[in-house]
């Protein structure tokens, strides 16, 4: 039985999808293979290799505008999670009734796989890796989707997977209006996107709780019990399914905390207890005790071993561009953190370290508020360097909070420069707060640029 009910939505006719990206075009390829007339449009340009893809498998493509005549004429849309419900398009296909969903929820009618669903503010990356790597560790036949890896759509087409690890973003969950979770997690919630929301808080933290919206009683819904947003959006919304809280905070009965001995409890219906010492973890820091936590429920509760979890939660390696140790020049460890994009992911960063840091700082500013980083900015960093053309702002918040702050001119200056201001002992840490976009593609162009420059050094 598939996770959504195919009478939901048509099953033939013309699909079309909006946006040729990874998402995208794993969508044209399982509408194919499902029978739909596909047409994919992108107004911006087609990478090339999505291109080829889409002339190999013989559907249809245009970019670089809409033909509106066209996809008006669709029985079905498919939308990238990017383009917001607010695009004249989109506001006119929903005027004449035409279904606009998101590829999670396409591809869910077609496949009766578990799905484990990750979202949150900050650490769905880091969980959604780490719960991949212990299921498979485990022997499941797992596969990885969503915010990550290859199309959820794609694999649903050409894999035969027993379950999915899917990251999921609040705007894919816009989108998202039959797909069940069988788990659902949500990590924590602070203020992000706000300008999809109408700039309200409230808005936001429903969208995130649309993960639970379609659970049953045999579903799981773990969440952050420490986490103020998270327990107000409780109040709004339910879940059918199993509540398993985690906490470092408070004690409970089912669930995931953390006692005053520093080892993680794990208690979930009809399995053994899992115990393990917080220093143990191969994550350090109070965020990843939460994500390893969060990891640790949905592995106990697809009842792996204690011990398979033990091995995985120990050994785990993170992901690139976050918390990336690349290389330790003259007793000075560099960090590369270049996918903290939000001050939220600034915080996690700079509490997860003891020793003094030279953080490398700034981008395209999305109107930060950097007041909730004054604390260990105070307690913790030695000099800021900062990246980008507008610094203004970073130098108006810290400037009475650390002595040293710099401008740099490129990310080779801005390491040079680090390297000249940290200590033997420090941490320098590129966990920038902003977006990417005026010295670099995106975030994965700016890490790579960090840890090239590092091994100039």
């Amino acid at each position: 039985m598939s996770n959504i009910a195919t009478t939901y939505y048509p099953q033939s006719g013309s699909l079309v999808i909006l946006g040729a990206g990874e998402s995208g075009v794993g969508t044209a390829i399982l509408g194919k293979e499902k029978g739909f007339d596909v047409f994919v449009s992108d107004k911006g340009l087609i990478a090339d290799h999505y291109k080829e893809q889409l002339k190999v498998e013989g559907i249809a493509f245009e970019e670089g505008q809409h033909d509106e005549e066209r996809i008006l004429k669709a029985a079905l849309v498919v939308k990238s999670p990017g383009i917001p419900e607010t695009v004249p398009l989109v506001v006119a296909l929903k005027a004449k009734n035409i279904p606009v969903i998101a590829e999670i929820e396409f591809a869910a009618q077609y496949t009766d796989a578990k799905l484990i669903c990750i979202t949150g503010s900050n650490g769905k990356s880091t969980t959604t890796m780490l719960t991949y790597e212990m299921l498979k560790h485990g022997g499941l036949n797992v596969g990885l989707a969503g915010n990550i890896g290859k199309s959820f759509a794609l694999q649903v087409a050409k894999e035969q997977f027993d379950c999915y690890v899917l990251e999921i973003s609040s705007f894919m969950l816009d989108d998202m209006y039959h797909f069940r979770a069988d788990v659902a997690v949500i990590l924590n919630i602070t203020p992000d996107h706000l300008d999809r929301y109408d700039h309200k808080m409230e808005n936001y933290v429903d969208s995130k709780f649309r993960m639970i919206q379609n659970q049953t009683e045999n579903d799981y819904f773990i969440y952050c019990l420490d986490d103020p947003e998270t327990i107000k959006g409780l109040e709004r919304n339910h879940s059918k399914g199993t509540y398993l809280p985690f906490t470092q905070e408070q004690l409970v009965e089912l669930g995931a905390y953390l006692n005053a001995n520093k080892t993680i409890i794990i208690n979930t219906p009809n399995n053994d207890t899992f115990t393990m010492r917080a220093e143990e973890l191969s994550l350090q820091g109070k965020h990843n005790i939460y994500n390893s936590m969060a990891s640790g429920l949905i592995a106990k509760v697809q009842e792996l071993r204690n011990q398979v979890m033990k091995e995985s939660m120990g050994s785990y390696v993170n992901i690139p561009h976050r918390l990336e140790h690349v290389a330790c020049i003259g007793g000075v460890n560099y960090i590369n953190d270049s996918k903290a994009t939000n001050v939220n992911s600034v915080w996690y960063a700079l509490e997860s370290f003891s020793t003094p840091i030279v953080l490398l700082l700034g981008g395209v500013d999305k109107g930060n508020d950097y007041s909730m980083l004054a604390d260990l900015v105070k307690d913790k960093v030695r000099a800021i360097v900062c990246l980008g053309k507008d610094t203004a702002a970073i130098h108006k918040a810290f400037e009475q909070d650390v002595e040293i702050i710099v401008n740099s001119t490129s990310m080779q200056d801005a390491v040079v420069l680090s390297s000249h201001l940290a200590q033997k002992g420090d941490t320098v840490l590129l966990s920038p707060a902003c977006a990417s976009f005026d010295w670099f593609k995106n975030y994965e162009d700016r890490g790579d640029k960090f840890k090239a420059a590092v091994m100039e050094l």
